[in-house]
C-alpha cells in the first residue's frame, strides 16, 4: 500500500500543505501512520477521503457539515443525495438555457426570412428571463440582508469591548435575531428535505428546521415519513420529482 507525506497529499489534491494540516486539526483527515520522526503518513484511502472532502468543499459544504456527514450512520446516502440535488439543479439550469437558445434561434431565423416572429418564442424568452432574474434577485437580496443584519451586531460588540457600553448590544442583538428568524422563514418557504434512509421528500416544522445543526444544504432532522433522525438534504420544492 502506498504511503504519502503531507506535501505529496497536497500536491495530488491541488491544495496547500497548510490545508491538509488544517483538515487534520479539524479531525477530518487523521493520518494513518507516523514516521519515527513524527511525520504524518497517509494511505490511498486517506487520499480518496481528501479528494472527497475537497469536492464537497467545492460545492459549498462547510467543514463542520462535511465532518458530521462523514461521521453519520449513512454518509454514503447523504453524499449521494447532495450530489444528486446538485446535478438536478445544474440539469434544470441547462434545460432553461437550452430553451432560451432554441427560442433565440427561432427569432434569428424569422428575422433572416423577414417573417413575423412567433409570439410564443418571445413570451418564452421573457418568461425564462424573468424567472432567472427573480431567482438571482432573491439570492442577492437575502445575501445583502444577511450582511446588513450583521453590521449592527458587530458594531454593538465593538462598543462593548472598546468602551464598555453593553446597552447597545442588549438592544440590537434581539432585533437582529428576530430578523434572522424571519429571513430563515422566508428561505424555508420554498424548501423541502430528502430523507437519507427512505428517500422521502418532506417539509419539517419551521422550528425543527431552524433550531438544528447543519447548513442550507443539509440539516439534522427527523423524517416525518419514516421517523429516521440524521442529515437530510435540502431541495427546492419546484425541482423535486413528482414521485
Amino acid at each position: 500500500m502506498s504511503k504519502y507525506t503531507t506535501g505529496e497529499m497536497a500536491r495530488l489534491c491541488n491544495v496547500t500543505v497548510r490545508t491538509v494540516q488544517f483538515y487534520h486539526t479539524k479531525g477530518l483527515l487523521i493520518p494513518s501512520d507516523l514516521t519515527e520522526g513524527g511525520r504524518r503518513l497517509y494511505t490511498d484511502d486517506d487520499l480518496t477521503k481528501l479528494r472527497l472532502i475537497c469536492t464537497l468543499k467545492a460545492i459549498g459544504l462547510s467543514l463542520d457539515l462535511i465532518k458530521g456527514i462523514l461521521e453519520s450512520d449513512a454518509p454514503g446516502k447523504v453524499l449521494a443525495l447532495l450530489l444528486n440535488e446538485q446535478l438536478k439543479m445544474l440539469s434544470h439550469e441547462i434545460s432553461e438555457r437550452q430553451k432560451q437558445l432554441e427560442s433565440i434561434e427561432v427569432i434569428k431565423e424569422s428575422i433572416r426570412n423577414k417573417v413575423t416572429i412567433p409570439v410564443n418564442s418571445i413570451i418564452g424568452i421573457e418568461d425564462m428571463m424573468e424567472k432567472n432574474k427573480k431567482v438571482r434577485s432573491k439570492f442577492k437580496r437575502l445575501t445583502a440582508i444577511a450582511c446588513l443584519m450583521s453590521l449592527p451586531t458587530f458594531g454593538a460588540i465593538a462598543l462593548w469591548i472598546i468602551k464598555g457600553m453593553w446597552l447597545p448590544f442588549v438592544i440590537v442583538f434581539p432585533i437582529t435575531q428576530l430578523l434572522g428568524v424571519l429571513l430563515a422563514k422566508h428561505h424555508y418557504k420554498d424548501a423541502a428535505f430528502i430523507c437519507a434512509k427512505c428517500n422521502a421528500v418532506f417539509k419539517p416544522l419551521f422550528k425543527d428546521a431552524l433550531f438544528t445543526s447543519g447548513t442550507p444544504k443539509a440539516r439534522w432532522l427527523c423524517c416525518t415519513k419514516c421517523g429516521h433522525t440524521g442529515y437530510c438534504v435540502e431541495t427546492i420544492s419546484d425541482l423535486t420529482d413528482d414521485d
